[in-house]
């Protein structure tokens, strides 16, 4: 049987084929004491001469992506997806907190190619578009995530403080994130609304993972944030 491991903060964990690996806040991978996360909240295991990762808690979600990050899943409760690549991503938000694992298979039974590799600079990642202001909003929330103390964990920053990162009104931070969140939405990125018409409230945490899981952002973009302001306003009508 193919072997499977898992390497979060520099630590490796070998699963074991015949015993589900938990990941959770008491688990076999305990990953923080964060009150936010369930105790037991992800399950891999193998079944059928397949490894899965399944979501066993009620209320968080995870964001699952293939090493090049073109392949991305939602991982809602109660659902499961079979562990296909050699390489996987896992990122959750649990409260403020954002947490990343990675998952090693022995081998692929499916392979990705790219065929937009993303530059530096440029506002193009696969079929989303972004502007300039829709970009710095990105970033300004993902930079803790990108930029992170712990190996493994970053923090997610509050509307209020985003806004302040960026020298912005309140009123103008959320009628962008609400744009960007909305063109997301209508691409097929799930997790950015509640329902119809209704923005879902784990969103900020949500459009971190997507956009750090796909590399719509990346650490080397983070100087924009301190770039000058007024290029991008004026090329930015959002």
């Amino acid at each position: 049987m193919s072997g499977l491991r898992i390497e979060y903060c520099g630590e490796w964990y070998d699963v074991d084929p015949e015993t589900p690996f938990s990941v959770g806040r008491e688990a076999d991978l305990s990953i923080d004491e964060n009150p936010y996360l369930h105790r037991h909240f992800l399950s891999l295991y193998q079944e059928q001469e397949l490894w899965w990762i399944a979501n066993v808690g009620n209320l968080l979600t995870a964001t699952v992506t293939d090493a090049s990050g073109t392949v991305q899943a939602w991982l809602a409760p109660g659902a499961r997806l079979p562990i296909v690549f050699q390489k996987m991503h896992v990122m959750f938000s649990a409260g403020s907190t954002t947490y990343d694992f990675t998952v090693y298979a022995d081998g692929n039974v499916y392979e990705t190619s790219s065929v937009n590799l993303r530059q530096a600079g440029t506002t193009t990642m696969l079929p989303v578009t972004l502007t300039p202001s829709q970009r710095l909003l990105i970033l300004s929330l993902a930079e803790g995530v990108l930029t992170e103390r712990i190996p493994g964990r970053g923090t997610v920053p509050t509307s209020a403080e985003a806004a302040a990162r960026l020298g912005w009104s309140m009123t103008r931070f959320n009628r962008k994130l609400d744009n960007v969140c909305d063109k997301l939405d209508k691409l097929g990125v799930a997790g950015l609304r509640g329902g119809p018409g209704k923005l879902a409230t784990g969103r900020r945490a949500r459009l971190v993972e997507y956009a750090v899981a796909t590399h719509l952002v990346g650490v080397e973009d983070l100087p924009l944030l301190d770039a000058p302001r007024v290029e991008h306003e004026s090329a930015d009508g959002d």
